[in-house]
């Protein structure tokens, strides 16, 4: 039984890990994909790429709001261990479309559709608690 319980607590460690990984790495991309995307060619104007960035910001965290008691229930009926492995694929997903977005206009699609992915840390702190 013990065993289960360290397999289980391991499993959200790395689920937690890789994504905190993939934030860490992400984040400093961010602004240079905007300037590209943007077609900004001057690298000290930030002004410019900080209300894109705000905006993309904001929507992350309103699907998190948003669909974090949608996640919530959905792990009460199927488990919270397919729903964070549905989250960590949602959340590879997203960081595909991020990095072959044609368009500003696709980094916000990719932000709407996938941002509900995010709200793994309410799931796994549950998932904790239980053992």
């Amino acid at each position: 039984m013990a065993s289960n319980k360290q397999a289980a607590v391991g499993f959200i460690f790395a689920t937690i890990l890789l994504d905190v990984i993939g934030l860490g790495i992400i984040i400093p991309v961010v602004p240079q994909l905007l300037q590209h995307l943007l077609n900004i060619t001057d690298r000290s104007d930030i002004s410019a790429i900080a209300k894109p960035a705000m905006y993309l910001t904001f929507i992350y965290a309103a699907m998190q709001f948003i669909f974090a008691p949608i996640l919530g229930s959905l792990s009460d009926h199927y488990g919270r261990r397919p729903i964070l492995l549905f989250s960590l694929l949602g959340f590879g997903l997203d960081y595909i479309f991020l990095a072959f977005a044609p368009s500003i206009g696709w980094l916000f699609v990719g932000r709407v559709f996938f941002g509900h992915h995010w709200c793994k840390y309410y799931n796994s702190g549950c998932l904790y608690g239980r053992y």
